[in-house]
């Protein structure tokens, strides 16, 4: 026990530091998906540390007081699965010694393959969750009254409730609450359905063609409203992330006002033609009624009046002005004069309004002003003093990353911004950006780390960057396993790729490790090394990638809630740890051959 201890216990420590040093770009992660993976990231490095010290110490010690002291050469059902793969494994390694430019060429054919792939998957920040109910978000015309909206609301729920039994329930929300931390105008409606259980759903299957079917039900019912489908939660967290609701905002950025509302028409025209876009919205920037004032100031002369004179009769006419004081007892209120109801309703009795000259006549106030609707401008907003406006849409039937990508193509395309005017791109497609430049820098400082690693462990450039071939060769696993499970690469799926490679890794150290122990026992010949080394850590290297792999199981066939973050993760690792068990204990010791021929 003491022997083999100090044998395998330089390989053990390095291949626990570097899982963990695998492990460091998952703890750079910020924001939602930090708080996702972060916890993930700090069970294992802690675990890591625990077995580090328990491997070193308390396994040696409990083996040599339980391990029995009489050997016995009887072969167990271990031996036997081990013999059987090795009858696999034996006539395949030596067609590999043969064949090895093939082997070697093929595998590098196999990688330029994936990386296709990949670049074919397209991209999101992380799965949408499965909530199991719908928040409906519910658009009216612009300055609509609350009566409307309560009218819309109330209809919206019967539509809903009368032709799908799934739904349980229908709440409406209209307006912002005593503490507003959800601001809303009186035109926008959350509709939030709640549905029953997926095992009594008839209507539909998916949650797709659940939305796709109770919306152009409600588009049917009522055509004055818009409808946009998301979930609460969901919705909730884009608002907090880019103050719009769905799931990718556009902002177009200018100083005019008409120009900005063209642009925004134009792209959400662009963004209609797109497939997977759904939900089209379009700020409103102008549609809100106005009555406009534009006072004459000759004619003003005429009459021997003043703009102040003429402002305070509209203002005591329409909203009241303070003439004095009421008293009752020890109770002091306010005097505010102003015209009846009946006489404040329509244009022409502002135009009617009569004010009073300084020789007494009265004439009405169309004598001196010019009063007319106009439809002015419903809201102006901001981002670091600029003015803006959003356009944005909901994904459905595709990843986020092919959407925009296909979106911004054709907006280069067809519209030419004026100088001044641009366009960015906000939401869970920002969101995934941002991310993936954190672990573009933190995956290669990991990754040199581990390098250092290995160069500590075998003292050998050549040896460190032989064993970084497990690296490509597990990733070609992961990305088929996505694709054939047709599944965008995600945050989830990228944290999957870096648990593979501290496990592949370990693989290959404890292959190199054995090649280079029966070199240094006395065996020169590389293909009687590679021969010898690969059987005595056949057994090793499957259980390795079996426990990995059965580990992850559950998290690729779960449905439940939550598993739409976890089956990428999980998908990733398991085809990862198939294509670089196979790969590593094949192609690895040819390339063993070519580099130490070299040498």
């Amino acid at each position: 026990v003491r022997d083999a201890a100090i044998e395998v216990r330089k390989p053990t420590m390095f291949g626990e530091l570097i899982i963990m040093i695998v492990y460091l770009p998952i703890l750079t992660l910020e924001g939602i998906e930090g708080k996702m993976f972060r916890p993930m990231a700090q069970t294992v490095s802690f675990a890591i540390i625990g077995a580090l010290i328990l491997s070193v110490t308390y396994i040696p010690m409990i083996s040599s007081l339980m391990l029995s002291k009489n050997v016995k050469q009887k072969e167990n059902i271990a031996d036997r699965i081990i013999h059987f793969f090795q009858r696999i494994y034996s006539p395949v390694i030596r067609f590999a010694l043969r064949q090895r430019l093939v082997i070697v060429v093929g595998s590098a054919l196999m990688f330029v393959f994936s990386l296709g792939v990949f670049f074919r998957l397209g991209g999101e920040f992380i799965p949408q969750l499965d909530e199991g109910d719908f928040a409906v978000e519910t658009r009216l015309l612009t300055g609509s009254s609350l009566s409307k909206s309560i009218e819309v609301a109330q209809q919206s729920a019967r539509v809903v409730l009368d032709n799908f039994p799934e739904v349980e329930k229908v709440v409406g929300k209209i307006g912002s609450s005593e503490i507003p931390i959800d601001p809303m105008t009186m035109d926008v409606i959350d509709v939030i359905v709640v549905l029953k259980d997926k095992s009594d759903w008839v209507s539909a299957s998916t949650r797709e063609e659940m939305a796709e079917k109770i919306g152009a039900k409600l588009r049917h019912s009522i055509p004055s409203a818009t409808f946009g489908f998301q979930q609460p939660i969901q919705m909730r967290f884009n608002e907090l992330m880019t103050g719009a609701r769905q799931d990718v905002v556009m902002k177009i950025y200018g100083e005019n006002l008409d120009v900005l509302e063209r642009y925004a028409n134009e792209v959400g025209k662009i963004a209609q033609t797109v497939p997977g876009a759904e939900d089209i919205f379009v700020e409103p920037i102008n549609g809100l009624a106005q009555i406009v004032v534009r006072i004459n100031r000759a004619r003003l002369a005429q009459f021997g009046l003043n703009v102040e004179e003429v402002n305070r009769v509209i203002r005591t006419g329409f909203s009241g002005e303070n003439v004095g004081l009421v008293f009752e007892n020890e109770r002091r209120f306010d005097l505010v004069i102003r015209m009846v109801e009946s006489k404040r309703q329509t244009i022409d009795d502002l135009r009617n309004l009569y004010v009073t000259t300084p020789s007494g006549l009265q004439i009405p106030l169309e004598q001196v002003a010019e009063v007319k609707l106009e439809i002015g401008p419903n809201q102006i907003q901001r981002d670091d003093a600029q003015r803006r406006v959003t356009v944005g849409f909901n994904v459905r039937g595709a990843d986020v990353q092919t959407v925009v990508e296909n979106i911004s193509q054709k907006i280069e395309k067809d519209v030419r911004f004026e100088p001044g005017y641009y366009i960015t791109y906000g939401g869970s497609f920002k969101n995934l950006q941002e991310a993936n430049q954190r672990l573009g820098i933190a995956v290669p400082v990991a990754l040199i780390l581990i390098f250092f690693m290995l160069y500590f462990t075998f003292h050998s450039i050549r040896h460190g960057l032989l064993i970084y071939t497990a690296i490509p060769l597990s990733a070609i696993g992961g990305i088929v396993a996505l694709w054939l499970r047709d599944m965008p690469f995600s945050i989830s799926a990228g944290v999957g790729f870096i648990a593979l490679f501290g496990v592949a890794v370990l693989n290959d150290i404890v292959l190199i490790s054995e090649f280079n122990r029966l070199k240094t026992s006395g065996l020169t010949d590389l293909n009687d090394i590679v021969l010898q080394g690969t059987r005595v850590r056949l057994r090793p290297v499957i259980m390795t990638a079996l426990v990995a792999s059965l580990g992850f199981l559950p998290m690729a066939l779960s449905q439940s809630s939550g598993a739409e973050v976890q089956r990428p993760l999980a998908t990733v690792v398991i085809g990862g740890l198939i294509t670089a068990t196979l790969l590593t204990l094949v192609v690895l010791p040819v390339l063993y051959t070519y580099f130490e021929k070299r040498k």
